[in-house]
């Protein structure tokens, strides 16, 4: 229905503009907003370099290396105080020096609750075994990075916290699944 697009569109729209602004401020690897039109509903955003990670791992060696500076940036993103929504490889893009970013937070909350922090790792991992299921060690990859020591001044609690949820919910999933 039109009118349920329009209001869709918009609230993810503020949310990506906020989840943008916030992040830049940080010096996060993301997109720059340049400039948006709530009433219009678009946003011109930075371009990021690179190439989908998906993509990536398709044909990478590194593999497993890259998913952990995955899970250290995944991290890093959940300590700025925002979950992401919809955590794909499509979203991460691999640039210079397999540097990665990540893009459309149309579906990113800002001072999200814990839940939110574990359905990202969930959605990752269900991403990972669908998309990428040669990699076998692949979300145990992520979750080391995730849970770095050297990751945040943060400390590994919060981090242990979220991976604990990520476990109850991946538990429900098979559970229900």
């Amino acid at each position: 229905h039109p009118n349920l697009d329009q209001i869709l569109t918009k609230q993810r729209l503020s949310a990506e503009v906020r989840s943008l602004v916030r992040l830049h401020s940080q010096g996060f690897p993301a997109p720059y907003l340049f400039d948006y039109d709530h009433k219009e509903a678009w946003v011109l955003i930075s371009r990021i370099e690179g190439e989908p990670l998906y993509e990536k791992l398709k044909r990478d060696s590194l593999k497993l290396k890259t998913l952990e500076d995955l899970g250290r940036l995944i991290r890093k993103l959940h300590e700025l105080g925002i979950s992401h929504g919809d955590l794909t490889t499509h979203n991460v893009i691999s640039g210079e020096n397999s540097e990665l970013s990540l893009i459309d937070f149309g579906l990113s909350r800002q001072s999200p609750e814990l839940e939110h922090l574990g359905l990202d790792l969930q959605v990752l991992s269900e991403c990972l075994s669908a998309s990428h299921s040669s990699i076998g060690d692949g979300m145990k990859s992520v979750l080391l990075g995730y849970l770095d020591n050297e990751s945040s001044d943060d400390g590994p609690e919060s981090a242990k916290l979220v991976v604990e949820r990520f476990q109850k919910i991946s538990n429900r999933v098979r559970y229900h699944g």
